[in-house]
């Protein structure tokens, strides 16, 4: 034991190790905030749809060339979550269909772009790289840190902020709109935060398991706590302690660190489903 917590230390005696664990954190916190609602209100895969639109931005910005890929995955990805609130809210298509359409359309349209106009010479651990995440923890360079932390501190402020009216959004939109609130508008601030999340996130866990950050610590919570206090609180708290222990296996052990982190969350939902059975006795 002495010799693993010896390995441990001198790892994190390189900053991009540290770097690693500040955006893990960071972007750990801020999904579990919003993951509850979303699960509440049957959108759980907003984060999935995103995460494939913001795939197929990076494709975009890989071809023009683009310095600075956030310049341009950012705002794709927030026009997007836009897109599918409004047309979500379409009758002619429901929001599960919304969120496959454009899913799968910008997959799709990413990985062909790549293929078409990729000048590297190795396409298909670019690929997987984006979509599982990076297998290094290495890429993550100090701008990047400071940029997550400046928005991980908007989103939690805004989550804060907005609390009572997410709440009202979540569990009684009609009742909500009745009231004389603005529903509309702050779904639009959940979706356009979950996109804010979703392109942090790319880099650390890959766009296809950037889910697994939203969804399993939400789920967790729900099976020992019944409030919506209890549970946003809890959740963020498992999701920080999930995110930290699969970054420090993934550092002891050379696993990646993205399926790491989801396999902590995922053994964490055991451990409370088999605690929420005990409590139903």
């Amino acid at each position: 034991m002495s010799e693993i917590f010896g390995t441990l230390f001198v790892y994190l005696a390189y900053p991009f190790v540290r770097y690693a664990l500040v955006v893990g954190v960071l972007i750990a916190l801020c999904s579990s905030l919003l993951g509850v609602t979303l699960v509440l209100k049957r959108f759980s895969f907003i984060g999935d749809g995103l995460s494939h639109v913001a795939f197929g931005a990076m494709a975009i910005a890989a071809v023009l060339n683009v310095s600075n890929e956030m310049l341009l995955v950012l705002p794709i990805t927030v026009i997007c979550a836009v897109l599918l609130l409004r047309t979500g809210q379409n009758a002619k298509i429901k929001g599960d269909a919304a969120i496959a359409m454009i899913s799968v359309g910008a997959l799709a349209i990413g990985y062909l772009l790549m293929n078409l106009f990729s000048t590297s010479t190795n396409l298909s651990g670019d690929v997987c790289s984006t979509l599982f995440g990076s297998t290094s923890i290495l890429t993550l360079t100090k701008a990047e840190v400071w940029l997550c932390a400046v928005l991980s501190v908007l989103v939690v402020a805004m989550f804060v902020f907005f609390y009572n009216k997410i709440f009202s959004v979540t569990f009684d939109e009609s009742f909500a709109r009745a009231t004389g609130m603005n529903a509309g508008a702050y779904n639009l601030i959940i979706a356009v935060i979950i996109a804010v999340i979703i392109v942090l996130a790319m880099n650390l866990v890959g766009s296809l398991l950037i889910s697994a950050l939203i969804i399993f610590p939400a789920l967790s919570a729900m099976r020992v706590f019944k409030s919506f206090r209890a549970v946003t609180i809890c959740s963020a708290t498992l999701s920080v302690v999930c995110a930290l222990l699969g970054m420090l296996i993934s550092v002891l052990a050379g696993t990646p660190v993205g399926s790491t982190i989801v396999a902590a969350d995922m053994a964490a939902f055991g451990i409370f489903y088999l605690i929420g059975l005990g409590g139903t006795k």
